[in-house]
């Protein structure tokens, strides 16, 4: 595969490999992940093969086209592509078609999401736990407080600000108050759905500080285009120093008798 990348690399002027994201830096924002590589080369890879394809359906076209034009061939020749060398040549261009493409795409990602993406942190890693709220409009997002538990009244609770530090593992935990949203993170490249009366999983880990989008990747009404939050990607330090001010300021403020403040759950690791 790496040799198909670097012959159409020549052939663009440009040199990348699997895991590469030169040739399409304009068209993807900016990976901060630590696996979001493998959602770049599973796309370069199934870019690059359908761009070899197509190629070849062109040559084949205008080939033919050229070869068997009336000038060179004015006399027609009809066939119904039903004899053996037809059906023999027709079952090879689509087995490999089959096993260059489609099977090797559903092993790299099948590999990607057993080893990697469904490899969820163990509780030893201590993985940053929280708890994510869709709803129309809105995103909620909940962190345990210095209990350790979640759904108490010293939860830490903000909307449309999520904050992680750079280096550790997150783990989140989604549902939706409404209609099916899509917590989604393009500079990590993963989003999962947040469907109501269901808990959903995914977890990050990020490798670069800034401030960076939370976007709906899932059409949930009239105001879809407003369900956006920030991520802000800190330094250790920087995001121990904010949990420790914003939970003193959720111990000092939160409300124990709203209920509307206890929309979160017990995390159960499994």
């Amino acid at each position: 595969m790496d040799f198909l990348l670097g012959l159409l690399g020549e052939l663009v002027g440009n040199s990348f490999s699997l895991n590469s994201r030169a040739f399409f830096d304009v068209a993807l924002p900016e990976d901060i992940s630590t696996n979001g590589h493998l959602i770049d080369g599973l796309f370069n890879y199934t870019t690059v093969l359908n761009i070899l394809f197509f190629v070849l359906v062109c040559i084949g076209i205008f080939g033919f086209s050229y070869l068997y034009s009336h000038k060179r061939s004015p006399k027609a020749y009809y066939t119904y592509g039903n004899k053996k060398s037809h059906l023999i040549v027709t079952g090879l261009i689509g087995a490999a078609v089959f096993l260059s493409i489609d099977l090797n795409i559903t092993r790299f990602s099948n590999d990607d999401l057993l080893n990697t993406f469904w490899n969820f942190p163990k509780e030893e890693e201590k993985p940053l736990q929280i708890e994510v709220l869709a709803q129309q409009w809105m995103w909620n997002f909940r962190y345990a407080g210095k209990d350790g538990v979640f759904n108490t009244a010293d939860d830490v609770m903000t909307n449309h600000d999520l904050r992680i530090p750079v280096g550790r593992k997150v783990e989140f935990r989604i549902t939706s108050k409404d209609v099916i949203h899509s917590f989604y993170l393009p500079n990590t490249r993963l989003k999962v759905d947040a469907i109501p009366g269901r808990i959903t999983r995914m977890w990050i880990e990020t490798k670069k500080t800034g401030l960076f989008d939370v976007a709906c990747a899932e059409m949930c009404g009239t105001h879809h285009y407003m369900m956006k939050a920030k991520m802000t990607v800190m330094a250790p330090e920087d995001f121990e120093r904010w949990q420790n001010e914003a939970e003193l300021l959720a111990i000092n403020t939160n409300d124990k008798d709203n209920l509307d403040n206890y929309w979160g759950w017990k995390w159960e690791n499994n």
